[in-house]
């Protein structure tokens, strides 16, 4: 099982994190739940994870259109990425049929605390980001994320986070 806490301190980071640390390990059927406020870097490190999944499209908030699938351009797992912060209900998220794309893709849920109930298997990474203080102008997204990283029943039993 998984359970660590990591830090990305900019943009870049949080791209790695899911290019270069979660990717590496994901599989079809995989389901990982993005959980953190607005500005948190849900969507930076799903960027991450596309490009490192080798999927077409450029990754973007799908938060006006709730879901998005990017085909893969290799021979991996599609990438669909959900927005679920403008669903009001568990029925919404049921009613998108995510569970018909699990078994092929990688899903990715932002604001998916709900969507644990499509899979006992899944992936949670809680992202916490600084507030108050003083906001630099110049960097107005940035600021250390504190990402916890926790897994959910058999599928992860034996998997371990690459270079931890």
């Amino acid at each position: 099982m998984i359970d660590v806490t990591l830090e990305a301190p900019d943009a870049e980071a949080m791209r790695s994190l899911g290019a270069d640390v979660i990717a590496p390990m994901l599989r079809r059927g995989d389901l990982v739940i993005l959980t953190g406020d607005l500005g948190a870097g849900k969507t930076t490190f799903t960027q991450g994870l596309g490009s490192a999944l080798g999927v077409r499209g450029d990754v973007a908030s799908p938060t006006f259109i709730i879901a998005r699938t990017h085909p893969s351009l290799a021979d991996g797992p599609d990438l669909v990425h959900v927005d679920a912060y403008r669903l009001g209900s568990l029925q919404e998220l049921d009613d998108l049929d995510l569970d018909t794309s699990l078994d092929d893709a990688v899903t990715v849920v932002e604001w998916g605390e709900d969507a644990a109930t499509l899979s006992e298997d899944r992936l949670h990474l809680t992202i916490l980001r600084p507030r108050g203080g003083t906001l630099d102008m110049e960097d107005p997204s940035g600021g250390v994320r504190t990402v916890r990283v926790t897994s959910h029943g058999d599928r992860w039993e034996d998997v371990t986070l690459p270079g931890l």
